[in-house]
């Protein structure tokens, strides 16, 4: 008896691991190449988006709110560089540009156990490198340490961007697609942190925030959704209805 299940389970083991190859080899792109002469072309396709993203209210927005995937929930103080970024009973306030200064309050308390307080601010320094990524993505094509390009895929022109530093995973590359009104509506990605090359995600439901700035706040990437909650905007925290100062380092 014990040998036939065992037998039954290699057998699923196997088949399942045949479905996955298979998926993956079906379904995996190699990066396309572009040629270096479409890097002022590229420049020129990477303004007209950033236009109609209105990168200059962007820009200008000192603090942003909101929830990723309503797990993530994060209050960008943008004029100084400051993000808290809450999840469970979690609570992170932390320096984006000086790491090491940060605060952790779990239930509310202040956290005193160093090791596990610096554990906490590298969770909430990556996820804010991926969230805000999903935020706002388009505005930053001109980032330090990126690459543009042009590539033509079925007949469409596409801006292929890459970031070979900077972030948690450089090297990462995105080549998006373009409405008629100069706005993402899909991009394809080469990323580390996913097996498969060329793997779509959406942009959708565009929303002004009230500052100006353009945002999408739907992704959907194969069968999961994305979704982008609790939006605002304001020129301060206390516009924001946050009467404390949340950064005190």
């Amino acid at each position: 008896m014990f040998l036939r299940i065992l037998k039954g389970i290699l057998i699923t083991v196997a088949l399942l691991a045949a479905g996955i190859g298979i998926f993956y080899f079906s379904t995996n792109e190699e990066r396309p190449s572009a040629k270096e002469e479409t890097a002022i072309d590229a420049d020129g396709m990477a303004r007209k988006m950033l236009r109609a993203i209105n990168k200059e209210a962007w820009d200008t927005t000192h603090v942003v709110q909101w929830s990723f995937k309503e797990r993530h929930h994060y209050i960008w103080d943008k004029e100084r560089d400051y993000v808290q970024v809450r999840w469970e009973d979690i609570d992170v306030r932390l320096n984006i540009n000086n790491r090491s200064q940060y605060n952790v309050f779990q239930d509310k308390k202040e956290l005193l156990d160093s090791i596990k307080a610096s554990s906490y601010a590298v969770d909430a320094w990556e996820y804010f490198c991926n969230d805000s990524f999903w935020l706002n993505a388009p505005a930053k094509v001109f980032d330090p340490g990126t690459k543009r390009s042009i590539v033509i895929e079925d007949g469409k022109k596409g801006l292929m961007v890459t970031y070979e530093s900077g972030g948690v995973t450089p090297g990462d590359s995105y080549l998006w697609f373009l409405d008629e009104r100069f706005l993402p509506y899909k991009y394809k990605m080469w990323v580390s942190i996913i097996p498969i090359g060329g793997t779509e995600a959406t942009w959708a439901k565009w929303e002004e925030l009230p500052t100006g700035a353009m945002v999408a706040t739907e992704h959907e990437m194969a069968v999961f959704k994305i979704l982008i909650k609790d939006l605002n905007s304001a020129q301060s925290l206390q516009e924001l209805g946050v009467q404390e100062d949340l950064f005190n380092f």
